[in-house]
């Protein structure tokens, strides 16, 4: 018979409740600012409701945070340097916003993750970005935390992509708006648009890096000149 009060200590004392803490949306980074581009598209007319906003998501998925963040992760667990995946990062993310979003949300994890996940990698990294050698991005700041924290790869793309759709969500929920039963089902459908990406991640060659739609970089770029706006991009 299991001893279940044996494989609770396990699971506290390992890193599962610590990739729930890393990826709860109560964690203060500041994505509930950032629409990452998709307020563009509401200011259009062209993400209008439930729908809409999904055929979104769906390509920012299969996009950006394919081609780019997830990417970026792969890497670093892969062992190339930290400080090498933040300068490509820093030239492949064109639009001048979505740059100050990866930074600004990156540096604050960074933070956060020194004073509740501290290790020795982390503590490079934030050197590096506190002493203006890198940026400090936020797919980076979160695959530094999760690789010392011993999440393996697989796991932690997922909760990564997953927690940045929830973020999106939520935002799209208050903006559109939708209501919340909703944005449950967007997340729903999400996810297999998230375990696809997983497995993308891993087929994909350094040639790939920054392969994301002109388009959505347009909408990106479009952003900051906007009339009126409810996110910082």
């Amino acid at each position: 018979m299991p001893n279940t009060r044996t494989e609770a200590v396990a699971v506290a004392g390992g890193y599962q409740l610590a990739l729930q803490q890393l990826t709860d949306s109560a964690l203060p980074t500041g994505a509930f600012a950032h629409s990452l581009g998709f307020e563009t598209y509401i200011e259009r007319g062209l993400v209008h409701d439930e729908g809409s906003f999904g055929v979104w998501l769906s390509a920012f998925i299969g996009q950006q945070l394919t081609y780019s963040d997830g990417l970026a992760i792969r890497f670093l667990y892969d062992g190339v340097p930290v400080a090498e995946l933040d300068a490509l990062l820093t030239a492949q993310l064109l639009p001048r916003q979505l740059r100050e979003a990866s930074t600004k949300m990156g540096t604050r994890l960074l933070e956060i993750g020194s004073e509740v996940f501290p290790s020795g990698e982390l503590a490079e990294y934030r050197s590096l970005v506190t002493t203006g050698r890198a940026a400090g991005h936020q797919p980076l700041a979160f695959a530094v935390v999760a690789r010392s924290l011993g999440v393996p790869l697989t796991e932690a793309l997922a909760a990564y992509l997953f927690a940045a759709v929830t973020s999106l969500t939520q935002n799209a929920v208050r903006a559109i708006p939708l209501g919340q039963n909703a944005g449950q089902r967007l997340l729903r459908k999400a996810s297999d648009d998230v375990a696809a990406a997983v497995g993308r991640v891993g087929r994909l060659t350094p040639d790939d890096f920054g392969a994301v739609s002109p388009g959505l970089e347009i909408s990106q770029m479009r952003h900051e000149r906007q009339r009126a706006r409810m996110f910082m991009s």
